[in-house]
C-alpha cells in the first residue's frame, strides 16, 4: 500500500461530523462506515476513504480527458484513476492504497450488517439499505471504468482510446455525484442512481444530522 493522502476537503467535513455522533459508538458496524476501520489509511471510515478515493479517480479523469489527441496523456491519467479505483491493479499514483471498489464494497457490507445489530435503532434499519444501494451502484460503476480502463492502456491510437476516456470522465464524476437514471429531475438512492454523496446524505439522516 502507498503511503497515505492527506484526506480531500468532502471526506475531511464528513469525518468530523460524523464523529460527533453517538449511533457510530453504539454500533460498530455504523462506526466502520463512519468514523474508523482497521484497515484503512490512517484508519478512516469506509465512506471517508471510498470518497477520498473517489475525488483522486475524478480528478485525474478529467487529466485524462483534457487532450483526446495524445494517447501517451490519456493513458498516463486514466493509469492514475485505475491506482484510485483498484490499487491491486495499477499499485503505483496518487491513490490512497485503498481503491474505491474496495471501500465501496465495505461501505455495503458494514452497513447491511448494521441493520443487522440486535436492537439497530430504526435509523439505522430504515437508511442502511438506501446506502448500501448507493454503495453498490458505486462499485459497478467503478467496475465498468476498470474494464474501460484496460481498454485504454491496450489502445494503439487516440481516436481508439477517446470515447472510452470520455465515458470514464462520465462515470468518475457519478461515482460521487450519482446519475439521474430515471429522467425525473433528481438522483435517488435507487439502483443505477445514487453515488457516494447520496450514501453520505443518508448516512446524516441515519445519524440524525
Amino acid at each position: 500500500m502507498s503511503a497515505p493522502h492527506p484526506i480531500p476537503s468532502a471526506a475531511t467535513l464528513l469525518l468530523a461530523v460524523l464523529l460527533a455522533s453517538p449511533v457510530a459508538a453504539q454500533n460498530p458496524h455504523v462506526g466502520h462506515v463512519a468514523s474508523g476501520f482497521a484497515d484503512t489509511p490512517d484508519g478512516m471510515g469506509l465512506l471517508p476513504t471510498a470518497i477520498a478515493e473517489a475525488e483522486v479517480a475524478a480528478q485525474h479523469a478529467g487529466l485524462a480527458a483534457r487532450d483526446l489527441s495524445d494517447l501517451g496523456a490519456m493513458q498516463r491519467h486514466v493509469a492514475h484513476v485505475q491506482n484510485a479505483i483498484d490499487p491491486s491493479v495499477v499499485e503505483a499514483g496518487p491513490g490512497m492504497g485503498y481503491g474505491v471498489l474496495r471501500a465501496a464494497t465495505g461501505v455495503a457490507r458494514h452497513i447491511e450488517l448494521a441493520a443487522g445489530v440486535d436492537g439497530a435503532e430504526s435509523s439505522v434499519v430504515t437508511h442502511s439499505p438506501h446506502i448500501a444501494r448507493s454503495a453498490l451502484n458505486t462499485v459497478a460503476r467503478a467496475e465498468r471504468i476498470m474494464e474501460l480502463a484496460g481498454q485504454v492502456q491496450a489502445a494503439t491510437s487516440a481516436d481508439a482510446a477517446a470515447p472510452m476516456v470520455t465515458e470514464i470522465g462520465q462515470l468518475a464524476g457519478q461515482l460521487m455525484e450519482g446519475a439521474d437514471a430515471n429522467g425525473d429531475g433528481r438522483v435517488g438512492w435507487q439502483e443505477g442512481e445514487g453515488g457516494l454523496a447520496t450514501a453520505r446524505q443518508h448516512l446524516g439522516f441515519l445519524m440524525g444530522d
